[in-house]
């Protein structure tokens, strides 16, 4: 595979979230409550015009049995899932978390925007396709 065929999918609009996120850190400041940061991000997306859904559920099952729900901070370009954050800093727990969040909505991105510090962290998952395991003989 070459660098070509590595492109980051919805890399521009990863770009444009982040930038709205920027746009907050810098106005609003660092370390208040995380759905101050959500709200602001649905307000700023609806000024930039970028699609978005706030609070969407989604059902969580097991064994075909539903067994709760996940609900999202905010789902951009109906492909998209966003979580904010105010921790001290993005960890493997979080993006083990994001992982799941995408395996749950089907959806093949997320970006984690952490706003606990003066300068905005921010991190892209994608859920790359599994092969399937091999066969035992």
């Amino acid at each position: 595979m070459n660098a070509n065929e590595r492109e980051l999918i919805l890399k521009d609009e990863v770009f444009a979230l982040v930038s709205c996120a920027m746009e907050i850190s810098n106005g609003l400041g660092h370390g208040l409550l995380e759905k101050n940061y959500e709200n602001a991000l649905a307000v700023e997306f609806s000024h930039r015009q970028i699609p978005f859904a706030q609070q969407v559920r989604f059902p969580v099952s097991w064994r075909n049995v539903k067994v709760g729900e996940f609900i999202p901070d905010l789902i951009a370009y109906e492909q998209i899932v966003v979580e904010t954050k105010t921790i001290d800093r993005i960890t493997d727990l979080e993006r083990g978390q994001v992982l799941n969040y995408l395996r749950i909505t089907n959806l093949p991105v997320a970006i984690i925007l952490n706003f606990k510090k003066p300068r905005l962290e921010w991190e892209r998952i994608a859920l790359t396709q599994r092969s399937q395991p091999p066969t035992l003989h």
